[in-house]
């Protein structure tokens, strides 16, 4: 008797557990608490998920990184979701213990809103930056031969670590009522230019370059939110 059923991804033939042609399984398993414990452990799993990626960057970040984009892909999570989530850590700790940073304009101006929602928002705000940052590192270091995805990828991951240092810095500020943040915010601009220094091979001179296109970078991202809120504000 033929077993067999069509895979609903591709619709090849299944006889066994998966489908030989796309890997689809032939029956999911029912979402339910062990799923999602499941889930949970896959995504903190210290061997392949947060644990194991903020290891990586942190001890190794040019290695780890030139590897995912070169070697393997499987063990780190994916770059954007891994900012993304880190952002949202830092997001919740900040505002848990009121630790963000006041935006010095008037409240009912477009600039304060654009501000506001950038603060709001890290994961995508650092996105956005990142995109400037990468065209000065692409401009600084075209001759390496990196694309600006692939240094995209490079940033997502560095200033997730980013994310990471501030907030345990907005920990440390909220749990001990001390004044932390801009000192958080010097650590966390000197592991970004020394991991993506290590990812450029780490020659001396390559430290001012990402220096420079790192502050352009920023500059630039800030100074066009500005203008935009001023524009809007005028018109």
């Amino acid at each position: 008797m033929d077993t067999a059923v069509n895979c609903k991804s591709c619709n090849e033939p299944i006889n066994k557990n998966f489908c030989a042609s796309c890997g689809h399984p032939a029956v999911l398993k029912r979402v339910d608490s062990h799923y999602l414990l499941h889930e949970i452990q896959h995504v903190l799993h210290f061997e392949k998920g947060i644990g194991y990626t903020t290891r990586e960057l942190l001890l190794r970040p040019g290695k780890t990184v030139r590897r995912f984009l070169t070697e393997d892909r499987s063990r780190l999570i994916k770059p954007i979701i891994f900012l993304i989530v880190t952002s949202l850590i830092y997001s919740t700790i900040a505002h848990f213990f009121h630790t963000e940073i006041e935006v010095p304009v008037l409240k009912d101006s477009a600039v304060f809103k654009i501000l506001q929602w950038l603060q709001g928002h890290y994961g995508y705000a650092s996105i956005i930056m990142g995109m400037f940052i990468a065209f000065f590192l692409k401009l600084f270091f075209r001759k390496q031969g990196y694309n600006l995805f692939e240094i995209l990828v490079l940033l997502c991951f560095v200033m997730g670590i980013g994310m990471l240092i501030g907030s345990v810095f907005a920990l440390i500020e909220g749990l001990a009522h001390i004044e932390l943040s801009n000192f958080g915010s010097l650590v966390t601009f000197l592991y970004s230019v020394w991991a993506i220094t290590m990812f450029f091979k780490g020659k001396a001179s390559n430290y001012l370059k990402v220096f420079v296109a790192y502050i352009t970078g920023v500059l630039v991202f800030t100074i066009l939110a500005i203008f935009l809120g001023v524009l809007i504000d005028r018109l």
